[in-house]
């Protein structure tokens, strides 16, 4: 099967391609056994939200080896009893790695307690690859205009989000998503808002350069990209170094290997929070420790679903014995009084067609979430000052309009998403915590910047 027929069979089964998140609608004409154990549990999770941890998981199945903790949420619901998010950074991963995977061998300059990301076999890390993909992913050679890269719906700047409530793509075409944060995407159990297929970087970056429902980089043909790619110079000495010995190495499969190489070095974990738990007392403000003690306390209790060394409960990395995949419905939308989204933003239910997964969503990291605004899938939150709001309320109330609903009284909301009351120096405090997230050196590293 080409590269480009895959493509066409994951855009049916999968029919969304959010990572490269542009936009993405989570569907798929797969069956409803996508998912497993019941359904998807779902959140779409916006920044210092209390979302839930009880849903279902949608594959907690055992990943690659080795026997460490998914690190959730503490059992008795409290804030958790190490203090810090350190401790929780080696109860996730450790040291990482096990023997013979194909990230163990790569330098890759992790921060302390973050485990190993998991890599697939048939693609083993290797600083040629990593350099090309570099390449590759600031190239608008890539779209079939030439007028977009991989970076135009992932600027560095913001933590390789685009600032968009929803994505454009090279035509022109407005996405239902917006494009999700790459920060860290080696550890993402899946690639997308809201589809449980999608689980690998190397398959998912097809669909953004030929999928057409909608146009991201709307290349037609892989002869299209090879052809183009192979006219220009400096690729004959990448592709050759990155695979050596091979007489025709500019095909597309080696394009979304080396795409896929250079994102998980997109690794986030020195902000100023870092440095506190590392044990720099003045690496961030009174202020932002005591929206830190607030965030895992039972009254906000965002630490639900944003948990561990990335702050999210969606992880996967070389060696974790269990591959978490939860998603959750925080009551953003309740158009019908029964808990549904407005078409075709339904989350988890789009892939499964399972009423229970109406609005189920992925809890994004929150590592950098100051500079990622607007929030949620659809971009319908435009601050953070505004996702407080949203939580506090335990779900949004929207007053007109076609998605007008009570959040707050959906059915299928996650139960820990309570209704909360804070004051106006607790939600300072809050914000305080979740802006002392921002890693400005990763936001501004020269190695993840485009080379050309």
């Amino acid at each position: 099967m080409t590269i480009a027929a895959q493509s066409a069979l994951l855009a049916t089964l999968a029919c969304s391609f959010l990572y490269y998140g542009c936009s993405g609608d989570g569907s798929s004409s797969g069956s409803p056994d996508a998912t497993q154990d019941g359904g998807a549990s779902g959140s779409e999770s916006g920044p210092g939200g209390s979302t839930s941890s009880g849903g279902s998981i949608v594959g907690d199945e055992p990943a690659a080896g080795g026997s460490t903790s998914s690190g959730g949420a503490p059992s008795d619901g409290g804030a958790r009893s190490d203090g810090g998010f350190a401790g929780a950074q080696l109860l996730e991963g450790g040291a990482g790695g096990e023997a013979g995977d194909a990230g163990s061998n790569f330098d890759w300059h992790l921060p302390a307690g973050f485990p190993v990301p998991l890599v697939p076999d048939d693609n083993p890390m290797t600083r040629q690859k990593v350099s090309l993909g570099r390449y590759l992913f600031y190239d608008v050679r890539l779209s079939h205009n030439q007028t977009q890269s991989c970076s135009s719906c992932h600027q560095q700047a913001l933590a390789f989000t685009d600032g968009r409530a929803h994505g454009v793509g090279s035509t022109g075409v407005v996405h239902p998503r917006g494009p999700m944060s790459l920060a860290n995407v080696a550890y993402a159990s899946t690639l997308t808002w809201a589809n449980p297929l999608q689980t690998d970087l190397e398959h998912q970056a097809l669909v953004p350069l030929f999928g057409d429902d909608p146009i991201e980089l709307g290349l037609g043909s892989e002869d299209e990209l090879v052809t183009r790619l192979e006219a220009v110079s400096v690729y004959s000495g990448l592709f050759a170094q990155a695979w050596p010995g091979d007489p025709s190495p500019v095909t597309v499969e080696h394009v979304v290997q080396a795409l896929a190489s250079f994102q998980r070095t997109l690794i986030s974990g020195n902000s100023p929070f870092d440095r506190y738990q590392y044990g720099d007392p003045s690496a961030i403000s009174k202020s932002a420790q005591r929206g830190y003690a607030l965030f895992n306390s039972t009254d906000v209790g965002c630490f639900h679903c944003h948990v561990g060394f990335n702050l999210t409960d969606h992880v996967n990395w070389a060696g974790k014995a269990f591959l978490d995949r939860p998603y959750h419905n925080t009551g953003l939308y309740n158009i019908d009084g029964q808990g549904a989204y407005p078409a075709p933003n339904t989350g988890v239910e789009h892939v499964t067609h399972r009423p229970a997964d109406m609005g189920r969503f992925k809890a994004p990291t929150l590592r950098n979430i100051a500079v990622t605004a607007p929030y949620m899938h659809d971009g319908s939150i435009a601050t953070l000052d505004d996702a407080l709001d949203h939580y506090s309320a335990g779900g949004r109330t929207i007053t007109s309009g076609p998605d007008a609903g009570h959040g707050n009284l959906s059915p299928l909301k996650d139960p820990v998403v309570q209704p909360f009351t804070i004051s106006a120096e607790q939600r300072a405090d809050l914000i305080a915590f979740l802006q002392s997230l921002t890693d400005d050196d990763f936001l501004h590293d020269p190695k993840l910047s485009s080379p050309w």
